[in-house]
């Protein structure tokens, strides 16, 4: 009993010696990291970059956790906002006009511009517009004295991430720059999720909703549909693994009839998502052969199925030589979807900016519609993207 007493007391003494090193060693590194940080900011009052902009001042971190440009015409303001930022943890540069911000982004990289809303010549709003021209990748977050719902509104509507209300404490700007900071990241891992990839004889497909298989050999349509010749002539047509993957949930296949003669661009086959019917152009003219009447009873495997497996008909092409050429294939395919998730994600982006709109008095029993909402705003994207192909 003794030596047990004597052991547990020992491994109680080390865990609690361990949890005093452990909170001392991180008081340490708190402290040297604030007066590093201290340091920089001091460094950075003293620094000449002027021939950058007349009135900027620079604060560079060694590892900071953003990179943000302010620009304020109040220089106690810029203060405040150099101050609270280095020491949270961030590299700043502010100037003074919404001139000198335009230059500076041409030259350097920010994650975020801060601009008042209330300046002389150029202000806030004029400030956002020209950023999300010139730098779309810089995030813009309008800071005002002025925060009513009508500010709100015509800040995101100029393009700003958000908005800011002043005055405010330490702890209210690192957090919510810290909150942008999130959404930020977020975002820019949805818009760089996707990756193509060709796949080739032999080489496995990703099932990944996040990898694209572009099949080496196939014709691809601006339709989205894609088409292989088989050594018999005929030609065998499926979905793009882009549109399986969007419309993952894929609830009814609707095929053409075998013997139907089609021309090119009138709707060879349909599938339905959200009570939603997204018809699909043949991208070849002739004559159906045979359907892949699975497709049709059991609708979810065609988001699965690998490339072979999910083709939708056959048909007996009768214009092949003058209508091949509208069709991509290999590199030329890859390069153009990546223009159609450019144009996706761009969809997806305004989708986000129109939910993120405040309105006037939110009913709290609207809140609890916002599963509803969010599908019904998805479906929406959905159809917003295939818009310019869904003919028939």
């Amino acid at each position: 009993m003794v030596v047990t007493a004597i052991v547990v007391t020992t491994i109680i003494v080390f865990i609690l010696v361990d949890i005093l090193l452990r909170t001392l060693l991180t008081r340490v590194r708190a402290t040297r990291t604030r007066k590093e940080r201290e340091q920089a900011l001091d460094t950075g009052l003293k620094l000449d970059v002027s021939d950058e902009a007349p009135t900027l001042t620079r604060v560079e971190l060694e590892h900071p956790q953003a990179r943000i440009l302010a620009v304020d015409d109040e220089k106690v303001v810029l203060d405040s906002l150099r101050k609270m930022l280095a020491l949270g943890g961030f590299s700043i540069d502010t100037v003074e006009s919404g001139a000198e911000a335009l230059g500076l982004i041409r030259q350097r990289n920010y994650d975020f511009v801060f601009t008042d809303l209330k300046m002389p010549g150029m202000d806030g709003v004029e400030v956002t517009k020209a950023v999300r021209h010139l730098r779309p990748d810089i995030d813009v977050v309008v800071i005002t004295g002025y925060a009513t719902i009508e500010t709100a509104v015509e800040t995101v509507k100029s393009g700003a991430m958000d908005y800011l209300q002043k005055p405010f404490t330490e702890d209210e700007l690192l957090g919510f720059v810290r909150t942008a900071l999130i959404k930020r990241q977020d975002r820019m891992e949805k818009q760089a999720r996707h990756k193509i990839r060709l796949v080739k004889p032999g080489t496995g497909e990703s099932p990944s909703r996040f990898e694209l298989n572009v099949p080496a050999g196939a014709f691809i349509s601006p339709q989205h549909a894609w088409a292989r010749i088989e050594l018999n002539g005929a030609v065998r047509i499926g979905l793009d693994d882009l549109v399986r993957k969007i419309f993952a949930n894929i609830e009814g296949v609707e095929l053409p009839r075998p013997g139907k003669e089609l021309a090119r661009g009138q709707t060879l086959f349909s599938i339905t998502y959200g009570g939603y019917s997204l018809n699909i152009p043949a991208p070849l003219s002739g004559t159906v052969i045979t359907v892949n009447a699975e497709h049709a009873e059991h609708p979810a495997w065609l988001a699965i199925k690998p490339f072979e497996l999910s083709w939708m008909c056959r048909i007996e092409p009768s214009n092949l030589a003058a209508e091949l050429p509208g069709l991509r294939i290999g590199h030329d395919a890859i390069a153009w979807y990546q223009q159609e998730l450019d144009r996706y994600s761009g969809l997806a982006r305004k989708m986000d900016e129109v939910a993120a709109k405040p309105t006037a008095e939110p009913a709290p029993a609207e809140a609890v519609k916002s599963g509803q909402e969010r599908s019904a705003a998805e479906l929406q994207l959905l159809i917003g993207f295939a818009e310019p192909f869904a003919r028939g």
